[in-house]
């Protein structure tokens, strides 16, 4: 299999229940729920995406033709001490991530994670599971370790999925136009339903990647 990537770069890991511990990204391109093109973004089942995943162009991006070579380039990028860690993600990562992809970050020595709109069946293997459903999208992967909802959205109310088989669930205020608007409702929402805690966009607080 052919993996198209996006990016590949070290970081702090910035929201939800890994906040702070060093990762590699490995953003895949491409999604289900968006072209990642502005033209059709009125046209989209998530319209509110502000990432890019379209192309292969980005920084360690590109076309990685085997499994290994794709965990080469990830393990190229960690410095060294601690359980290495990778974060795949998107666009939505489980469209190319497969069992021969994480076998081959596995061999690599690394926790392997995913952040996916729960809209795909995922393959084993996965250490971490973290779905952040999408309005008007069916929810598929219903089990994991964290739910991530961005807050408000119209068909994704937090109620439709508290009672699904995650570890940790978290409200993060939709980053828009009414952004401060959206962080008060989600600290209100938690204090009134306390299995539900906040996650905060630190990486765009710090100003980190």
């Amino acid at each position: 299999m052919t993996y198209s990537v996006k990016e590949i770069y070290y970081t702090l890991q910035g929201e939800g229940a890994q906040t702070g511990r060093a990762a590699v990204f490995l953003r895949f391109a491409g999604c289900n729920l968006w072209t990642g093109l502005e033209r059709d973004r009125s046209r989209a089942v998530c319209q509110f995406c502000d990432t890019d995943f379209v192309g292969t162009d980005g920084p360690g991006g590109g076309k990685f033709q085997s499994a290994e070579a794709l965990a080469e380039a990830v393990a190229s990028q960690w410095p060294g001490g601690a359980r290495p860690y990778v974060v795949c993600t998107g666009g939505e990562p489980l469209l190319q991530l497969d069992e021969a992809a994480i076998a081959a970050l596995h061999a690599k020595g690394f926790e392997v994670g995913i952040e996916t709109n729960g809209t795909q069946s995922a393959p084993s293997g996965i250490d971490w599971i973290c779905v952040s459903p999408k309005g008007g999208a069916e929810l598929v992967l219903k089990r994991g370790n964290e739910l991530k909802l961005i807050y408000p959205q119209a068909g994704a109310e937090p109620e439709r999925y508290d009672a699904l088989g995650f570890d940790h669930f978290f409200l993060q205020p939709m980053d828009d136009a009414t952004r401060a608007a959206n962080i008060n409702a989600a600290i209100d929402y938690c204090l009134a339903h306390p299995k539900w805690r906040l996650s905060l966009q630190t990486h765009k607080l710090t100003g980190i990647r």
